[in-house]
């Protein structure tokens, strides 16, 4: 169980989630935005019981509390740093 990145429309997507631009989140899972162009990753909610990643999620609440700009969960750190920090937790 890995994270996944959005990036491409895939053919099952309804013409009502197209046009309010909208993703199905699969369940098990959590969008998160990362980085300065607000990438969109797909993690598993089991990383939310890893120290590591509990970290990224109180750097999230110092710098932004509960107002994310993006809409959804906001992780200010750069796409490389938490693709390292993710990519030890692929294993779970």
């Amino acid at each position: 169980m890995g994270f996944r990145i959005l990036g491409t429309r895939r053919a099952s997507i309804s013409a009502t989630e197209v046009s309010s631009k909208r993703f199905v989140v699969p369940k098990g899972y959590l969008a998160v935005y990362v980085g300065d162009k607000m990438r969109r990753f797909m993690i598993p909610i089991s990383y939310l019981n890893e120290p590591s990643f509990q970290a990224l999620l109180s750097q999230a609440e110092d710098e932004y509390g509960y107002d994310h700009p993006a809409g959804g969960l906001t992780i200010p750190c750069r796409e490389d740093e938490f693709l390292n920090i993710t990519s030890g937790l692929n294993g779970l």
